[in-house]
């Protein structure tokens, strides 16, 4: 009897621990989720930050239904997606992109929205603070070290004294990072040209504009700049101009060099962010908006040639070179 009572003192004491640890325990790894991606254009940079989230949820062992659209450059488009996203009750919106990112948080302030490949999300009114995001919306920020990329061109050639920039006139990153620009060049004894353009037809007419001005180019990162990358490097390389990105994947597609973030490992950041949101049941209140904090030193060796630069230089140490 004595027995029979321990017996059953031990059975219900292990079934009040089970019942408790179901109650507590993370989301079972079997569950799928929907994950809304909105993608405001296609390029290299844009297209390895959602390359590099999807493989982190894939590491992270996230069962997850991704629908992406990519809403071309159109703003409009871009809010249709977000307000279907919406619709269909998805689980988290991903938006790549600052204005991804806006229409994602206009539609909803319930659904958890994580961003990338935004340049200030403070200014961009996607967020409080930085550290106090303040309700359903954080994630990465790609803030390139900018000082130590104007830098670079003193190193390349000691003679450069105007610093061209082409931005997309409608980009609240672009504006951002040009007024960034001219404040750290005056301790660089450099000025900067700053030309604005609406769509990528008018490239060639701001690079024309830009040549008979400046010095050397320095590409932001810009949606229309990105997706212009092959252009711009062609003009630069034929008039002799030295450029420099703030981001790998115009230097990729001939532009000179970069010291700056790679976009896909800071999708794969993201992609962690969103395991946090989904599985862990974290709120995005409670996450911090994220940076990259290593960069990598990427040259393009056929540009550097064409330049008739030499490696050589302070500003190539410690590069990968690509071709």
């Amino acid at each position: 009897m004595k027995t029979s009572r321990i017996v059953g003192f031990v059975e219900m004491t292990f079934l009040t621990l089970l019942i408790f640890l179901l109650q507590v325990m993370p989301v079972k790894a079997n569950e799928k989720f929907t994950i809304g991606i909105t993608q405001f254009a296609e390029h290299p940079a844009l297209d390895a930050v959602r390359q590099g989230f999807e493989d982190e949820l894939k590491a992270q062992g996230v069962d997850a239904n991704i629908i992406y659209k990519n809403s071309q450059g159109d703003t409009g488009v871009a809010g249709v997606i977000a307000q279907k996203f919406v619709a269909d009750k998805v689980d988290l919106i991903f938006g790549i992109a600052t204005i991804s990112a806006q229409t994602a948080k206009q539609a909803t302030d319930t659904i958890p929205v994580l961003f990338s490949a935004v340049t200030d999300p403070v200014h961009s009114q996607l967020v409080n603070s930085l550290e106090d995001v303040g309700g359903n919306v954080t994630g990465t920020t790609d803030a390139s070290p900018m000082d130590k990329q104007l830098a670079l061109f003193k190193q390349l050639d000691p003679e450069i004294k105007k610093v061209g920039i082409i931005y997309n006139t409608s980009e609240s990153n672009s504006e951002i990072q040009v007024a960034q620009a001219k404040e750290i060049a005056k301790n660089l004894d450099l000025e900067i040209i700053a030309v604005g353009v609406n769509n990528i037809n008018d490239i060639p007419q701001a690079i024309n504009s830009l040549a008979s001005k400046a010095d050397a180019l320095y590409a932001v990162t810009d949606n229309i700049v990105a997706s212009a990358a092959g252009l711009i490097s062609k003009s630069t390389i034929e008039r002799g101009l030295i450029s420099i990105a703030a981001e790998e994947g115009p230097v990729k597609s001939g532009l000179l060099m970069t010291d700056g973030l790679s976009y896909y490992e800071l999708g794969k950041q993201t992609g962690a962010m969103a395991k946090k949101i989904l599985v862990d049941k974290v709120s995005p209140k409670d996450l911090p908006v994220e940076s990259l904090k290593n960069t990598t030193k990427i040259v393009n060796e056929n540009t550097m040639k064409k330049l008739k630069l030499e490696k050589p230089n302070p500003a190539f140490e410690g590069a990968i070179f690509i071709k």
